[in-house]
């Protein structure tokens, strides 16, 4: 099988980590997730953990700060200072992912991956959905999440990372035209998800 990038996005509840997890296992290739925060971190120097309560969350300053000049992508991150945390990693994010779709097959889950390598004829995105009964009772059992605030953090998961997507792409989050597949996870177990998508890479 030729190289490969599969992106996954992922509603809340829905399963999508562990789905990119399996898949990974299965296609043997490597698996992104949390690594990318400490690979990021290692980069920057700066501790892993700094880093892990602004994952995925944007900030809101780097539109302005690009359109200053502050930094550009083409100039290496010499200009990062200034730039708070969430922004900092985002860009760290953003070259790392490009620099691990040129080197290997993987799988990548959130961070934007499928928006940073928008144009690569090797990437494969896809988003995983489900219904909100579905995610209540995955989260309550797989996260240990409260049963009474379940939804609650459900909506408010998916609410920062839509955000996050929307201010870093410019474009929206879970929109059908963004990705090759859409599974709603509700409809089959994960491991049979594991093999549509399989499927689907040697496909194509």
């Amino acid at each position: 099988m030729d190289q490969f990038v599969i992106t996954i996005g992922r509603q809340f509840g829905s399963g999508g980590r562990s789905v990119g997890e399996k898949l990974a296992e299965k296609l043997g290739v490597s698996f992104y997730d949390k690594e990318l925060i400490s690979l990021a971190a290692k980069e920057s120097g700066m501790s892993p953990e700094v880093f892990q309560d602004v994952d995925e969350k944007a900030a809101n300053s780097l539109l302005y700060s690009l359109s200053m000049g502050m930094y550009s992508f083409g100039n290496g991150f010499s200009a990062m200072g200034d730039l708070p945390v969430n922004d900092k990693l985002y860009l760290l994010q953003h070259k790392i992912i490009k620099e691990i779709a040129d080197k290997e097959s993987c799988v990548i889950v959130g961070r934007c991956a499928d928006y940073v390598l928008r144009g690569n004829p090797k990437c494969v995105n896809i988003f995983i959905y489900a219904n909100m009964a579905f995610r209540k009772e995955q989260s309550i059992k797989k996260h240990g999440i409260d049963a009474q605030r379940a939804e609650h953090i459900i909506t408010k998961t998916d609410k920062s990372r839509a955000n996050y997507y929307s201010f870093y792409s410019g474009q929206k989050w879970g929109m059908a035209e963004n990705y090759d597949l859409c599974i709603d996870s509700s409809k089959l177990d994960e491991d049979k998800i594991v093999d549509l998508i399989a499927g689907y890479i040697r496909m194509r």
